[in-house]
């Protein structure tokens, strides 16, 4: 199929679209740096302060399978600027949550499950976009962008948000979303094409499953700890491992406009990256929480000095990105994405080494040079690589499946690494974790209370690193993509039958 034609070229849709999809995505990681300061500004505990983030991711993941279906129904020019707006006026009410009449919390939690709402609009229609109008020969770089600046994202997320919690308060993390997405908009207006869009039903019952399911299994992973993993938490786990397991069956029942069509699971490299990207989104978004509170809580950073720790993973990432987006068309998605994940693996175990309460700080920046080095080689390979066998008209779908793997990797994350880490603060410091909800004196600890509290942060990132180190080997199973090199091959399904077997068997 051949591209639609676009006024102002591919290029410039992509990066019009690439300022509001680097702006949702700083918002998953932006937080994590001002989470003390948000718990001393609204008076709460470490739990609730994590659903600060847990509240966004989930309500970013939940809708994001049918926001790729409305953009394939409504033309996802116009569904990504509905979202673009939900967004921006959402960040405007989370900077005015401890202002605004009622509870704070309250007021930032609802304001951050509406932002969560708008972004879940916005990240299928960026990948549905691409995909459309960049040729196949082409797609590969597109997507390789896209997917670096994803993982850019999260790593510059920290940054900006310690340099705006110490200059103007934690507030503005989200206040400075409103400037940013009042020019997207301008641009997206400008510069994406107005794309076809196809009457389809849609899934409600998967809709209902899916959202059930998902919130069932997060509140209680994250809660479990609060209640001592009591019945109702268990039950909670359980239930939401149920109603997933119901959507699956639906879908597999579903033949009108199932949510998640199994049949993009047939192929390898979809269900490769779908696996290792969710695992990708658990380990950068566990990573964060506990190494911030170590840099805060215990070596008495502020939030800028502590994000500029993770500086050298920001800068290699930017970098190195363009030349893992030109060799992503060129060499084999194995090299680069195992290559690079397990590198990112690398970084985190090295983390979990040097993580003392007397470490010299040159060295703490060491795991930050390796995990950038291999974040430049992880993000966009493996992006890329997802929908290149696919057909244009599952676009939308598979990337809201993509998409909704992703997130739903970091809520999970999130949600577990709250649980580890109240559970290692009990383990080293009985009580420990109510006293660093409440804000705590960071960096004048007692030498016994700061190695504990170091210990239970070290023994926490040991999760992200497992994942990212699982998520290394499961890269290895790429297969050879479609269009590589300049061939190409029968995607995996054409006019509505099976691609050939001898595509289906393409192995190397």
């Amino acid at each position: 199929m051949t591209p639609p034609e676009t006024p102002h070229g591919p290029w410039p849709a992509l990066w019009a679209l690439i300022i509001g999809f680097f702006m949702i995505l700083i918002d998953t990681t932006i937080v994590s740096v001002a989470n003390p300061s948000i718990q001393h500004g609204l008076g709460i505990d470490v739990n609730e302060v994590i659903w600060v983030t847990s509240a966004y991711l989930l309500a970013y993941s939940v809708p994001m399978l049918v926001a790729g279906r409305l953009g394939d129904r409504f033309g996802p020019k116009r569904v990504y600027l509905v979202g673009l707006v939900i967004f921006t006026l959402a960040s405007l009410w989370c900077g005015l949550a401890g202002w605004l009449p009622g509870s704070g919390f309250v007021n930032i939690i609802v304001a951050r499950t509406i932002q969560g709402l708008g972004g879940a609009l916005m990240t299928p229609q960026t990948m549905a976009v691409v995909q459309r109008v960049f040729p196949p020969h082409r797609r590969g770089s597109a997507m390789a962008v896209w997917g670096s600046v994803a993982g850019l994202a999260t790593l510059v997320g920290p940054l900006l948000g310690g340099l705006l919690v110490d200059g103007l308060g934690w507030e503005w993390i989200f206040v400075v979303n409103v400037p940013i997405g009042v020019i997207g908009f301008v641009l997206a207006v400008w510069l994406v094409p107005d794309l076809a869009s196809h009457r389809e039903s849609f899934d409600w019952l998967g809709v209902v499953l899916s959202a059930i399911g998902v919130f069932l299994l997060v509140f209680g992973i994250q809660e479990g700890n609060r209640y001592d993993w009591n019945g109702w938490v268990v039950l909670s786990i359980i239930g939401g491992m149920v109603f997933l397991i119901a959507f699956v069956l639906w879908q597999r029942a579903e033949r009108v406009a199932p949510l998640v069509p199994l049949k993009l699971f047939r192929d390898r490299n979809f269900s490769v990256s779908t696996t290792t990207i969710t695992l990708i989104g658990l380990g950068i978004t566990a990573m964060f929480i506990p190494l911030i509170y170590y840099f805060q809580i215990v070596r008495g950073l502020t939030p800028t000095q502590s994000a500029l720790m993770t500086l050298p993973a920001s800068v290699l990432g930017m970098l190195l990105a363009p030349i893992s987006g030109r060799l992503t068309d060129r060499v084999h998605p194995r090299l680069l994405a195992a290559t690079g994940t397990l590198c990112s693996a690398l970084g985190m175990w090295a983390y979990l080494l040097v993580m003392h309460t007397d470490t010299p700080w040159l060295l703490l920046l060491v795991p930050s040079m390796i995990l950038g080095l291999g974040n430049a080689f992880m993000w966009g390979p493996v992006s890329a690589t997802a929908t290149r066998n696919l057909p244009m008209k599952l676009a939308g779908a598979a990337s809201g499946v993509f998409n909704t793997a992703r997130q739903m990797g970091g809520v999970i994350g999130a949600a577990a690494i709250a649980a580890v880490m109240t559970s290692r603060l009990d383990h080293y410091l009985p009580g420990a974790s109510e006293a660093a909800s409440a804000g705590g004196s960071a960096g004048s600890l007692p030498e016994i209370v700061a190695t504990g509290f170091t210990s239970a942060m070290s023994d926490s990132i040991i999760l992200p690193a497992v994942a990212l180190t699982v998520a290394g080997l499961v890269a290895l199973f790429y297969q050879r993509p479609n269009h590589f090199g300049g061939r190409s091959t029968p995607s995996v399904e054409t006019d509505g039958r099976p691609a050939a077997a001898a595509a289906a068997r393409q192995t190397d």
